[in-house]
């Protein structure tokens, strides 16, 4: 086991359980759907934590995303590492959630803004590009609705954060889920370039139904009466896809690719936590932080 592989895993693993154990009050406290969007900034954290381990492990292999204005590209990479980190301590100490998760929310939007765009001339026709782009503008929206959940009832400027954090969540939750329709044979969830290895049983189906899950979820999160039902119902399709459908890949493919299957694993699961985000502006028992 490299090191990357070896520290990526570890941070999943020691973050899942602390914030698993951390949350036991607000699990207490909540009930039904509330259970599974108290879970949310723990599913949230994870992934960050992973995905840190990526840039402080192997800082060169990212090194090339920096845009080439920027100097000292080592040190852009070392800090988006260890922002991505502290986002998820504060996510499962829940202490500073609300400058924390605005902080996350600005830095994916400066990603796509100076990462995913510049290229737009050159991606306009792939549909990778558009799915990455999203993929981080879905990411800001739901650290967007965390942010913006966890201020005090009546602030505008929280107000403002989980309408447009919400919107950002849905219309990118009905692209994807007209992506699974339109490329079927792709992984479901997040709809990247990889396909459904073939030993997987009715890959077809399971992208039409996630589909179906995205396409209503998203809806349902413009709906005001609908949001926290349609955020809970997709997260946790979302979440089972994570455990099931990623974890048997993982499985298969930890000896020869772990890196990609851990990628595709903890991505998915970010974006199920992005789902579960977006429903708390409508949680009338968010916490304050």
């Amino acid at each position: 086991m490299t090191l990357e592989v070896g520290a990526m895993t570890a941070a999943g693993v020691a973050v899942l359980v602390a914030g698993f154990v951390l949350a036991r009050p607000r699990l207490r406290a909540a009930s039904g759907a509330d259970k599974l969007m108290a879970l949310a900034p723990v599913f949230e954290a994870a992934p960050l934590a992973v995905f840190s381990m990526e840039h402080l492990t192997v800082p060169r292999d990212l090194a090339g995303l920096v845009p080439k204005w920027l100097p000292a590209p080592m040190f852009w990479v070392y800090f988006v590492g260890a922002a991505l980190v502290s986002a998820g301590v504060s996510f499962i100490a829940w202490r500073c959630v609300r400058w924390s998760a605005a902080l996350l929310a600005l830095l994916f939007l400066i990603i796509v803004a100076t990462i995913d765009l510049p290229n737009l001339s050159a991606g306009l026709h792939d549909r990778i590009f558009w799915i990455l782009t999203l993929r981080e503008t879905s990411f800001a929206g739901g650290a967007m609705v965390l942010s913006g959940s966890v201020r005090p009832r009546g602030d505008g400027a929280g107000a403002a954060l989980m309408r447009v954090g919400r919107t950002i969540v849905a219309l990118v939750m009905i692209v994807y889920a007209v992506e699974h329709f339109l490329h079927p044979r792709h992984v479901p969830g997040v709809p990247l370039e990889k396909l459904t290895p073939a030993w997987m049983p009715v890959p077809v189906v399971i992208a039409y139904l996630v589909g179906l899950v995205l396409l209503a979820g998203g809806i349902g999160l413009l709906i005001p009466r609908a949001v926290r039902r349609s955020a809970a119902g997709a997260g946790a399709v979302l979440l089972l896809l994570v455990l099931f459908f990623y974890g048997a890949i993982l499985g298969v493919e930890f000896r020869t690719a772990p890196v990609e299957g851990l990628n595709y694993w903890f991505d998915t699961l970010l974006f199920a936590a992005t789902v579960l985000l977006a429903g708390r502006g409508a949680d009338p028992k968010a916490a304050v932080s």
